[in-house]
């Protein structure tokens, strides 16, 4: 019988197998670089804001406590954005004529909120409370990385759900004492783990992973 395919069929055939195969492994390194990447996750991209508010300035240098503008952190779900009062305690007095903030100045005298741009939002799917996170000692640089650096604000890290499942497996890890959860400048201990172990027993923290913790 008469040779039906060329003999460089064989070799053909294999590169085609070779190259399908490699290129389904590039598409899938690229969907997941993409996936993990700022472009989805929005990881170091800063946003526009109606004043461009350092918290490296009022935080890092002029030492600031985040629960002087986060309000309701320890008691809500909600840290809470500070109310236009609150900035204008300072700068009724300070810098109250500066050009930039002449959108804080409109929003006190018409009463109207600033439109922050929100930087960490969940699904409306995930259910996370602050206080709770920060009564059981996870700090608040855990989540939202050194923002006493940040001349403007940005996310640090994905808030995906293998991030936060990761925390909640080995809790022991990230722990902090309670009067260190506003130190942004917190390093952890060299024995992490074993302070970890006593404050998981000292606090009650439980290692939930369910559905129903965050997805209620």
């Amino acid at each position: 019988m008469a040779q039906l395919f060329h003999r460089s069929s064989n070799s053909i055939s294999n590169i085609s197998i070779i190259a399908v195969v490699l290129g389904a492994g590039l598409l899938l390194a690229f969907a997941y670089s993409m996936d993990r990447g700022s472009y989805i996750t929005d990881v170091k991209v800063v946003k526009e804001q109606p004043v461009p508010f350092s918290h490296k300035h009022h935080v890092g240098d002029d030492g600031i406590d985040c629960r002087y503008c986060h309000t309701s952190v320890e008691t809500s779900s909600y840290a809470g954005l500070p109310a236009t009062e609150i900035c204008m305690t300072c700068h009724s007095q300070i810098w109250s004529n500066a050009e930039m903030l002449e959108p804080v100045r409109a929003s006190f005298r018409s009463g109207e909120s600033l439109e922050w741009t929100r930087i960490h939002d969940l699904p409306d799917f995930v259910y996370f409370n602050h206080s709770i996170h920060i009564y059981k000692g996870i700090g608040c640089a855990t989540c939202h990385g050194r923002v006493d650096t940040m001349p403007l604000m940005y996310k640090e890290n994905t808030l995906y759900m293998n991030w936060c499942i990761n925390c909640h497996r080995n809790p022991e890890k990230y722990i902090r004492p309670r009067d260190q959860v506003f130190n942004m400048a917190y390093e952890a201990p060299a024995n992490q783990e074993e302070l970890g172990r006593k404050l998981v027993a000292d606090y009650h923290v439980q290692s939930l992973t369910d559905c129903y913790t965050c997805h209620r």
